[in-house]
Formats: structure tokens, sequence, C-alpha cells
């Protein structure tokens, strides 16, 4: 563990550049520091071998170590500044619908410093590591044992009491146990206050990363009355207009940042879905403009779908209403799937081709009907939200009924979904298949002088 600190001078000494120092060559006139980003510091060759030697020396910082490369706060700062600067800039705009923009960043947090007099401690032939783990020990707790019991283990953990650990004098005022290896490995106690002493400040509450990159938080609630994508919209806009300092960039997160990643999702479920509906409809019919007017059905359910939202005044909750919508497109081609098959077996049959499609217009009626009704009847319950106790239902002939909870909150948009999308798409199959069916069938046999659907294709 690196014990550098920066003052006006870096005093190293040979424990703590061992480790990057023998990788460097006998005769080098330079050392790598490995704890970024302090860069690299220049040495004559009698330095090194001093180093080498174990004892120790003091070297002036070279020209080329920087402030920004030396110390990261400088950088961090610009964020802060961007972060404050944005904040005040869209408490300006006065944005109706939100409630208070909070930000996660603290930058006068209390904090003690504990300063270790390395020359002290290097004389008293005691660490930084040893007096770091100690003051951790008594403040916040080490794991020493394991209390067993045939059922648990509960760790047992070495403290200061909560009075000591209040007191930053009993702090100070403990002893430090330590073996020193100067003294043919004697165990002696130096007072902490003998070679530490404490600072008070005020620090970064924390820096928060993201991808390894430092961000700062600014959110805020949306109030009651408006709709939360209309009210990022216009943050959206508004922030769009504030110029950040070229390192630093502003993006939304939170439920914008997860409700596009649903989207994007739920849109490329919606493609593969559809790709496998061709795929089947192609090699069923072998015909693209059925396939065509069967997937049609799918355009008219997505339609209802947005009728039906739009006109009960409901909000439409991305995940489960794009779950409802890729659903759907599984169910309401089927019925189109009804309709064109059985008006290929009467057409194979000899039966005129408008008397054909009318025909299986009325055959397929009922089944088409039942199955959505059957459907939609049955996602009702689920749609209100009807709740039922079947345990008092058997036992005290009582159900509870009642609607609504949180059942309704998640199930309730994928249930309208389909119950709008499938009654739309259902009431317009029986009207717009035939028809559709019967115009492409009509162009093919005006283009094609040979063509005529009454034909029986062979297939391989």
């Amino acid at each position: 563990m690196s014990s550098w600190f920066y003052s006006s001078q870096y005093r190293i000494h040979h424990a703590d550049c061992f480790d990057w120092l023998r990788e460097c060559e006998p005769r080098s006139l330079h050392a790598v520091c490995t704890d970024p980003p302090y860069g690299v510091l220049e040495f004559t060759e009698k330095e090194v071998s001093k180093l080498r030697a174990g004892r120790g020396g003091v070297w002036r910082l070279p020209p080329t170590i920087g402030g920004s490369q030396r110390d990261p706060l400088p950088r961090f700062t610009v964020l802060t500044d961007a972060a404050i600067k944005l904040k005040r800039y869209l408490d300006s705009t006065l944005i109706a619908g939100v409630e208070e923009l909070k930000s996660d960043l603290i930058l006068n947090k209390p904090e003690v410093v504990v300063n270790v007099d390395r020359d002290r401690a290097l004389r008293e032939g005691i660490s930084t590591a040893q007096i770091g783990m100690d003051v951790r020990t008594s403040v916040f707790g080490k794991e020493v044992t394991k209390f067993k019991t045939p059922d648990e283990d509960y760790p047992v953990n070495l403290r200061f009491l909560k009075s000591q650990r209040d007191d930053l004098s009993a702090v100070l005022g403990q002893k430090i146990t330590y073996r020193d290896m100067n003294m043919q490995g004697q165990i002696r106690q130096v007072p902490l206050s003998s070679i530490a002493s404490l600072r008070y400040g005020n620090t970064l509450g924390g820096i928060k990363r993201k991808n390894q990159k430092r961000i700062v938080t600014i959110s805020s609630n949306v109030l009651t009355g408006f709709n939360p994508n209309q009210v990022v919209a216009q943050v959206q806009a508004a922030t769009a207009k504030f110029v950040a300092p070229d390192d630093v960039s502003v993006k939304f997160g939170g439920e914008q940042e997860q409700q596009a990643e649903t989207t994007s999702f739920l849109g490329g479920a919606l493609m593969t879905s559809i790709g496998l509906i061709i795929l089947i409809l192609v090699l069923q019919f072998n015909s693209i403009s059925k396939m065509l007017i069967i997937l049609s059905e799918i355009i008219l359910s997505i339609i209802g779908v947005l009728l039906g939202f739009v006109i009960f005044r409901m909000e439409i909750a991305i995940v489960m209403t794009g779950i409802g919508v890729i659903a759907l497109a599984g169910i309401v081609v089927r019925n189109g799937i009804l309709m064109v098959e059985f008006t290929e077996i009467l057409l194979k049959q000899g039966i005129p081709l408008k008397e054909a499609i009318i025909e299986a217009g009325k055959t397929r009626m009922t089944p088409v009907l039942l199955t959505a009704s059957a459907t939609i009847l049955g996602l009702v319950p689920l749609a209100v939200g009807m709740n039922i106790d079947f345990v008092t239902l058997f036992t005290e002939l009582n159900p509870h009924i009642f609607f609504g909870g949180d059942s309704v909150t998640f199930w309730g948009p994928l249930s309208w979904t389909i119950i709008f999308g499938l009654a739309f798409a259902t009431l317009l199959t029986l009207i717009l298949v035939p028809a559709m069916l019967l115009i492409s069938e009509t162009i093919k046999m005006r283009v094609f002088k040979n063509y005529s659907p009454n034909k029986i294709k062979t297939e391989a």
C-alpha cells in the first residue's frame, strides 16, 4: 500500500517504493509510480541506490507533475460546479409538475482526519498501516471470532464502547500495540497521540460512479395531476439549452432510462414475433397476399388498443401494455387464419370465389365470435381486479369479493390491452378480411389471365 503524500516534497521510504523500484534497471535514472495519478518521478542513480539500501530520502517534485495529474479533485470540481449550475438553471425555469429538485451531492460533510507523523512513526518502528487498522478497529470494529449455535453462527466484533467511540480524546489516547522489529521483535505500546494528531474539516459526502465515470444525480418527484412523460419532455427541452463544460455530459436516467431500455426490448420482441408469424404463414399458404391480409389484423388490433386507452382515458404502462401487444399479435391472427383457410377449402371444391368467401364468413363467424368473447370475458375479472377468497368461500360460504388491490395495478394494463385489441380486431376481421381477400383474388385474375382461385395446387 503506497504511503505517498503531497506537500512541497515527496518523502519516500524504501518500504513504500520497493515493489516498483525492483522493476527498474540497476542504473535506471527514473522510476514509475504505479499508484495513479502521480505519473513518473525522476531519480538520480545515487538516489535509486539509496532507496534500494532502505535508507529513504527526500526529493523535490518534478515540474512535469501538475495539479490535475496529482489530485483528482480539481476534475471532480468541474463536475460539481456544472451540477450546481444545472440545478439552479432548472429551478429558474419553473417547470410545472416538478415537485422539488434534489441533488445527491454533499460538499460540506464534516470529517475528522488523523494526521500521522511519519518520521516519528518510523523512528518508533510502527507502520501507518498498523495505525490505520487499530483506529478502524476501535471505531468500526473487527470480527475476532464467531459464536456458534446448532442453527446459526453469530460474528463477534471487537471495538470501543459507544461512549469511547464518541470521545475523540479516548480514540486518540489509545495505545498501539505492535512488535518492533528494530528491537529484535520486542512487543511495545505507543500512545496514538504521540505519533498522530486530529484535524477537523469538511469533505465530500461521497463520489458516485457509473461505468467507472463520476456522476452527480439531480432528481425530483412529479406532482399529482401531471403526466410524468410531459414533465420529462419539458425538462429535456430545458436541459438541451444548458451549456455544460466540454468534459461533462448530461443524461437522463432513472425511470426515463429504464423506460427507454424496456421500449427497445419490447420493440425487438414484437419484431421477432411478427417475423416468426410471417414465416409460418408463408409456409402454410404459399402466398404473400394472404400473409399480408392476415398480418393486417395485427395493425387493426394495435389501433383498437390505442382507441380504447384514449376513449376510456387510461394511462399506458409501457411494460405490461407492450407485453399485451406482443401476446395480441399471436391471438388475432388465428381468426384470419380460420377465414382464409376455410375459403381455400371451399375454392378447391369448385365453389366460385364470391360465394366461397361469403360461405366462409358465415361458417367461421360463430367460432371466431365465441373464442374472442370467451377470451375477453375471461380477462374482465383480471382487468377490474376482482378478488375472491377461496378459503372462506368453501369454509364459511363467504368469498369476500372485492375489486381493486395491487394486482390490478400490475395486470390491469395487460388485460385491457388484450380486451381492446381483440374486440376491435375481431369485429373488423369479419368484414375486412373477406373484403381484402376478394379484392386480392380479383386483382390476380385481372393481372394474370391464366390464374384461377379454383385451381387445386399440388404442394411439394
